[in-house]
């Protein structure tokens, strides 16, 4: 087995974790494989036992071992119902300044009803602000977003909200400070009517459905809303177990 290099810039933990995740990747460490034992660890990569239970700490976060106790750490299989996706796709689209632009469809202060009163937690009659866009990328429709949100004169969030840049801020995390969580959901859905007209795709394509809800720093609903996205236009891709192109940094 490759020993840590003293001599590195990198730290001891960190280069213990690489070196197991590769041990994984190629095969040599296979799942429900007992890791060595710390005391191995430590006299093999002459490093302290602090060391191998911050490089352990690690990889049980990855989700690559599990600690089963008084027996050892061992190699977790490949669990598929735990994989988790991202949205970096859809970050990497609001990001792409030149050839993201977003088309207001419109922007008005309704009364309150129906669905937006139980998913915002408002009383029926209460304005809202209501926003449809049309994200485009290269001039191509991309995505539908329909966004209800608390309207608050005292909060100048209607100017800001028109902007790419309060898209961009919810997947950056830099953008819309009075939001403290949300809720993500997505489904499968196909194209309505004006769905397809503004995305310019036939009518029923399959699609998905992002829905979010943005709570306050005092866990008020503060925005409900959703993306509509023709399934060519968005795809969700993770990697499950250790993949030895492209093992994750610490």
């Amino acid at each position: 087995m490759q020993k840590v290099d003293h001599n590195s810039y990198q730290p001891s933990y960190a280069q213990l974790v690489q070196i197991l995740q590769e041990q994984v990747a190629v095969g040599r460490l296979r799942p429900g494989d007992r890791l060595p034992s710390e005391s191995q660890l430590c006299e093999h990569h002459g490093v302290s036992r602090m060391t191998i239970r911050r490089a352990i700490n690690i990889l049980i976060e990855q989700g690559l071992v599990v600690t089963k106790q008084g027996r050892g750490t061992f190699i977790k299989p490949m669990q598929f119902w735990a994989a988790t996706f991202s949205l970096g796709q859809l970050q990497n689209l609001l990001a792409d300044e030149r050839g993201i632009r977003i088309k207001i469809l419109e922007a008005s202060i309704n009364l309150a009803r129906g669905r937006v009163t139980r998913k915002m937690a408002i009383k029926r009659g209460q304005r809202i602000l209501f926003i449809r866009r049309l994200i485009l990328s290269r001039d191509k429709p991309m995505m539908y977003h329909r966004e209800y949100l608390i309207y608050d004169p005292l909060r100048p969030v209607v100017e800001s909200e028109l902007e790419v840049t309060s898209l961009r801020g919810l997947f950056e995390g830099t953008g819309n400070s009075f939001i403290k969580r949300s809720m993500l959901s997505i489904e499968a859905t196909v194209l309505k009517n004006e769905e397809a007209r503004l995305l310019q795709a036939p009518v029923g394509t399959a699609a998905f459905n992002l829905e979010h809800l943005f709570y306050d720093f005092e866990d008020r609903p503060v925005s409900w809303g959703s993306f509509i996205c023709p399934g060519a236009n968005l795809r969700f891709t993770t990697i499950v177990g250790a993949h030895n192109k492209e093992l994750r940094r610490v």
